[in-house]
């Protein structure tokens, strides 16, 4: 996928523009930019009128010196209208099978499925491909401020047959994670079946060759090991797809922090985990939270309230590696507390309140967490969230912890 430069625009997001049009506007930025060409750009030997050049030269000058005597109320003027559209947090939302009741824990039913789409639609968001999401964040321009990301992981054919008939009806895009060993297998999509999912707009993203479980290896192993699947799925990708995707997702979501340098150093623009959260610009791109849509979580009530989640932003964050040294583990957080109450912090392990949420007297932003018994799945959650402290909207923030020895 072509790095979209959303940094040579002014904006990602058209004032008052409806959610297609904002979606059209980044397409056409992409399709620009593979040309060489950008908004207020001409090419070589473009016709210019020398008399309207000279007179809208004066007009820019008499506005000029208008505005030099009102640079208080201009200022203002623009600082109440930035903050009035700015928004520098997208949720992101994963899915795997859809309308496909023998794997309830990984799927969702057409008709909750369709009640997302809905509710996306009759609340006017701007449904982006991860892709576009992530230009936007980069560019630390304007986002839209009702903006989401769906994604699929897996590559199941229920995506195409259940599912790409209702994307079509509500016309919004997805981001699509395949690993490359299972394309054509029973139950998953075939390599021309992606290919015309590519061609309408469905983004293609890497999800492993071979979809292994990495953390039960040596780390030096693992490393190698890793890098080699990644390199192997990449030649796949570009060699049917005529293109290798720039975006990741880990098997199983989970990783290290050598696994994050790995996907960084091959060049990967962004990389997903499992966990939950809101994406923001001054979150870890290569280790991004998305709400899960399956199994008991893919109620309508639930899919509103993370569409309207905001990120609880952490300055440090140790540990850095799911791994779990200790059981129970303690995570460590240094919280940025300009927009939450912290007097509402609350904390959660695997969706419930088995946990103490301890606060630094001398520096309350500074939270430990820690869950009241030791942990016994192979991946848990520690959750965090705060009300704002500025309307009724809340915050959320979600730790990896994974226990490598647990068998699955």
């Amino acid at each position: 996928m072509n790095e979209t430069r959303i940094d040579c625009f002014p904006t990602c997001h058209a004032r008052g523009a409806s959610p297609r049009e904002n979606v059209n506007r980044l397409n056409a930025i992409s399709r620009r930019n593979r040309k060489g060409l950008y908004p207020g750009q001409h090419p070589p030997g473009f016709p210019r009128n020398e008399s309207k050049r000279r007179a809208g030269i004066w007009l820019l000058t008499i506005l000029a010196l208008f505005l030099l005597h009102l640079p208080s109320a201009t200022a203002t003027a623009r600082d109440r209208d930035t903050a009035e559209i700015k928004a520098e947090a997208i949720p992101c939302f994963v899915y795997h099978r859809f309308g496909d009741s023998r794997y309830p824990s990984t799927n969702i039913p057409l008709d909750k499925f369709k009640a997302h789409l809905a509710y996306l639609r009759e609340k006017e968001y701007t449904v982006l491909t991860l892709g576009q999401a992530m230009s936007c964040l980069r560019s630390e321009k304007d986002v839209p401020d009702r903006a989401v990301v769906l994604t699929v992981d897996d590559g199941y054919a229920t995506f195409l047959s259940e599912a790409m008939p209702l994307l079509r009806e509500y016309g919004f895009q997805a981001t699509l994670f395949v690993q490359t060993q299972n394309v054509g297998d029973s139950g998953y999509l075939g390599w021309d079946e992606l290919r015309r999912l590519q061609a309408e707009g469905i983004e293609i993203g890497n999800h492993s060759a071979s979809h292994a479980h990495f953390l039960n290896m040596k780390e030096e192993r693992r490393l190698k090991r890793f890098r080699n699947d990644v390199q192997k799925a990449q030649g796949k990708f570009a060699f049917k797809l005529e293109e290798a995707p720039d975006l990741f997702s880990y098997p199983f979501g989970e990783y290290t922090p050598g696994m994050q340098e790995v996907i960084r150093d091959m060049g990967f623009t962004a990389a997903t985990a499992q966990k939950s959260g809101v994406m923001h610009v001054e979150g870890d791109r290569y280790a991004l939270p998305r709400f899960p849509m399956g199994g008991p979580y893919a109620t309508l009530e639930g899919f509103i309230s993370k569409a309207n989640m905001r990120p609880l932003r952490v300055r440090q964050e140790q540990p850095k590696s799911p791994v779990v040294e200790n059981n129970p583990p303690t995570l460590t957080l240094d919280l940025e507390a300009e927009a939450v109450d912290l007097s509402g912090l609350q904390c959660f392990v695997g969706g419930g309140r088995d946990c103490n949420l301890k606060r630094d007297k001398k520096d309350p932003s500074r939270i430990t967490v820690t869950a009241t018994k030791k942990l016994t799945q192979r991946r848990t959650l520690y959750t965090i969230t705060a009300p704002s402290n500025n309307g009724p909207r809340w915050h959320w923030f979600s730790h990896l912890w994974v226990r490598p020895k647990i068998a699955e």
